[in-house]
Order: structure tokens, then C-alpha cells, then sequence
């Protein structure tokens, strides 16, 4: 490990490369979070990327009714495809006709899903990408998944080829799109993964995962869950001591870091993906209050 890394400099240089690394930044929601999303709607831009997950005892409807929602009170809705989720190919062309008629189809988000076994035909989200239905239903951009920690359940060699797989079908098919990655609290694995991503010939533009503000105790275990940190290291990373866990904390830190040691020629564009944790309100109120932060100061001439 870097020890520059875990106590990046926070002067002015860095406090406003960090302001500029949250241009068109994006947050997640599930289908159920829609009157939270009226309650933050002043909190965000117009404009901005809202995912919308595909979870499970969620049912079509519900997730529809969030993309309409997101695209109604002026942002932009992507829903997310999740490929295991789904019982049948009629099912897909449900969902996808449903997004097309609604004018939220535009973004997608394609995802294998968490099920151990797919409910249905697609085993992953190569195999939805490759069913064709997506720009017949008016798809134009495909964000997919990456992963800089490894996947608990996944080889990292399977991750690799299926990553580059999904990026050259995106090319094929003449499609726009993005890489979101799963959340982390460390830096180095981010920039190191960043770096191979670009050696492998993948150049779409990485929205990087993060956490938004949450109590302690959420944050670790939702670390613990998905396998992307101990309690000790993100403690570490996260500056707050493990013998008080009732507080909560922001990923100030970890965007400090990232924007101070982030280089576009090596890395290339690089935006932030927030997991909305502790609540899209919070979040966003979190988010427009670290720019503000992080602004350059200004002096009188």
C-alpha cells in the first residue's frame, strides 16, 4: 500500500479538484424511496443520474412507477435490469416496453443480480445485453458493474473477461455507456483497478461507488455484507474510532484522496456513483455542503 494514500493533503488544490470530481454525479434509489425523493428534490440538480434498483419483492410496477417519478420531477431516470431477477424473456420485453412507453427507457443499468440461481433464462447481464431487446426498445446508454475489491462470490479472472465482454457488446451494438462500481472505503484498489481497466482496452467513463453519509454502524455492515472491507479498515480510512459507533460519517476523506491522486491520462474520466445509505436527503444536503467545502477560496484583489 501507498501511505500517501491513506492521509491525502487537504489544501486548496486538492479541496477543489475533490469539488470538481462530483460534476454530474449520480445516486441510486430503490423503487419504494419515491416520497423520499420529492422530500430531497430541492436538495439536487436538475438534471442528475438516479438510479432506480431492481430488487427483490419489488414488482414491476413499483419500479416503473419510480422511473416516471425520477423523470417527472426533472432528473434522469436509470433503471436497472437485473438479469438473474428476471423469470422469462416476456418478462424483459414487459419491463423494457413498459420504461419505452413511459419515455424512461433512454438509460439502463444492466446487472447479473444477487440470486445464487437465475430465476429465469439470463444467467448474467452479457446475456441480456445480447438478447437485442434493448435498443429495440429505445435503449441508447448501458451503465454495467465493476468491481475494484473482487467480488466475494466471484473469481477475478470471471470478473475481468465478463467486464470486457460487456464493454465490447456495448461497442457492438452502438451503444453509449458507463461503468458503476461497487462501493468501497479505500483508494488504493480503486486507482490500481482503474489502471487495469484501461490496459484491458475498456475506456468508458467509471462512476466510482461511494458510500453517502450514514450512521456507523450501517456503513460497517454493509462493508461486511458485500465483502469490500473489515470494520478495522474502514475505521482506518474513515477516521472514526471503533469504540463509538454511534455516530455517522461521510466519504470526505476517501474523495479528498481519490481527486488528489487521481490522474486522468492514467485513469481516465471518472465521475462519483452515491449510495444513498443514510437517506437521498442526507445524501444530496451532504453532497451540495462538501462542494461548498471544497470550493477554491477566493480573496479580494
Amino acid at each position: 500500500m501507498n501511505p500517501a494514500l491513506t492521509d491525502a493533503p487537504e489544501g486548496g488544490a486538492t479541496r477543489s479538484h475533490a469539488a470538481a470530481l462530483l460534476d454530474d454525479f449520480s445516486l441510486e434509489m430503490t423503487g419504494k424511496d419515491v416520497p423520499r425523493l420529492e422530500e430531497a428534490r430541492d436538495s439536487i440538480p436538475p438534471g442528475t443520474r438516479i438510479n432506480v434498483t431492481f430488487l427483490a419483492g419489488e414488482d414491476t410496477a413499483t419500479r416503473l412507477t419510480a422511473a416516471r417519478a425520477v423523470k417527472r420531477l426533472g432528473f434522469v431516470p436509470v433503471p436497472h435490469i437485473s438479469a438473474r431477477r428476471l423469470p422469462s424473456r416476456p418478462a424483459l420485453e414487459e419491463f423494457l416496453a413498459g420504461l419505452a412507453a413511459d419515455g424512461t427507457a433512454e438509460n439502463v443499468f444492466v446487472v447479473g443480480g444477487d440470486p445464487a440461481r437465475p430465476e429465469g433464462p439470463y444467467e448474467d447481464a452479457l446475456a441480456v445485453l445480447r438478447t437485442g431487446l434493448l435498443r429495440h426498445h429505445g435503449v441508447r446508454h448501458v451503465g454495467i458493474t465493476g468491481y475494484p475489491e473482487g467480488h466475494p462470490g466471484i473469481a477475478d479472472g470471471t470478473l475481468w473477461s465478463a467486464l470486457t465482454d460487456k464493454a465490447a457488446a456495448i461497442g457492438a451494438d452502438r451503444f453509449t455507456g458507463d461503468v458503476i462500481t461497487q462501493f468501497g472505503f479505500d483508494v488504493d484498489p480503486v486507482l490500481g483497478w482503474l489502471e487495469a481497466l484501461r490496459d484491458r482496452g475498456v475506456h468508458l467513463p467509471v462512476r466510482i461507488g461511494v458510500p453517502g453519509p450514514a450512521g456507523v454502524r450501517r456503513l460497517l455492515g454493509y462493508a461486511t455484507r458485500f465483502g469490500v472491507g473489515t470494520s478495522a479498515s474502514v475505521a482506518r480510512k474513515y477516521g472514526f474510532s471503533l469504540t463509538n459507533l454511534m455516530g455517522t460519517t461521510g466519504p470526505d476523506r476517501f474523495l479528498h484522496t481519490l481527486a488528489d491522486h487521481y490522474d486522468p491520462a492514467r485513469h481516465g474520466t471518472v465521475k462519483v456513483h452515491f449510495y444513498t445509505f443514510g437517506g437521498l436527503r442526507t445524501t444530496a444536503e451532504w453532497i451540495a455542503g462538501f462542494r461548498q467545502r471544497s470550493a477554491p477560496a477566493t480573496h479580494p484583489a
